[in-house]
């Protein structure tokens, strides 16, 4: 039986929470310009890329798997989700998008509980609860989250839940860094097909700031695979949560968008979310 850790595996998510942020920075400033194939593209690229020295110095042994299906299954879930994310990114207010992403949590433990056998307790529900109230006080979603476009980012919160609760599923045989590597294997390949009629040329700045992008997401995943290997979703996943709070900070120091009062609330909830989720005793 695989040990619990999640004063660890929170840590992990919190982090991987503040990076995917950092990315969020940067895939809306190249999405002005730059279409949605060739920003999912170099996301996941970058994250090839990543892996270059680790098979230089190590060769092609620390990545043999005896589960590619799996890794497979996982990338469906997770490149779907970023396809359907950077959509809304484009199509509907950024808020709301990002609304819709970090409201993942919500179906996680559910997911794991179904998908797994995971233990489903009245707490989880209710801190998941607590954390998407959070959630849509911070983001103060506008009357575009009622439009046809929310099935995009509903289908978005959908599979990257089953993404979370995938990785969850391999983590008993497959380190984080190998996961990562076949997401962003698999990822790289089935998203150069769309290039074949979406390709675009890209100038130096747009060419760093998808570089970049794609740089924090692969550090994101490592940590997040690393971070659901040590703790169950359904108990650390309201710590995904705090992204909401981490790019409303962001947007402050970047674009002097204050937080109101709501926010603030938000935020209160949010963490008070995280924090009691790992607080939690151990399942059994």
């Amino acid at each position: 039986m695989r040990s619990i850790q999640p004063l660890r595996g929170a840590a992990l998510l919190a982090l991987s929470a503040l990076l995917f942020s950092l990315m969020g920075v940067f895939i809306r400033e190249a999405s002005v310009t730059v279409s949605n194939e060739v920003i999912v593209f170099f996301r996941n690229l970058v994250g090839v890329l990543f892996f270059l020295p680790l098979v230089l110095a190590k060769g092609l042994q620390p990545l043999k798997t005896d589960r590619p299906l799996t890794h497979l299954k996982r990338t469906a879930y997770g490149l779907g989700a970023m396809y359907c994310f950077f959509y809304a990114i484009a199509h509907l207010p950024l808020a709301d998008a990002m609304l819709f992403t970090y409201s993942a949590p919500v179906f996680t433990p559910l997911l794991a509980w179904l998908w797994l056998k995971e233990p489903l307790t009245r707490r989880m529900l209710a801190l998941s609860l607590v954390g998407l109230a959070g959630v849509l006080l911070v983001s103060k979603p506008s009357g575009a989250l009622f439009s046809s476009l929310s099935l995009v980012g509903l289908a978005a919160s959908l599979l990257a839940a089953s993404a979370f609760v995938s990785i969850r599923e391999m983590s008993d045989s497959e380190p984080a860094f190998r996961i990562v590597f076949y997401f962003a294997f698999f990822s790289t390949s089935l998203s150069a097909i769309p290039l074949a009629w979406a390709w675009q040329p890209l100038d130096s700045q747009q060419l760093l700031l998808l570089l970049a992008a794609g740089l924090l997401a692969a550090l994101a995943q490592f940590a997040m695979s690393q971070a659901y290997a040590l703790a169950p979703p359904g108990l650390i996943g309201p710590v995904a949560y705090s992204a909401i709070v981490f790019s409303g900070i962001i947007a402050w120091l970047l674009w002097n968008e204050t937080p109101g009062p709501s926010s603030i609330a938000g935020a209160a909830l949010i963490f008070t979310a995280s924090i009691l989720s790992v607080m939690q005793k151990k399942p059994t």
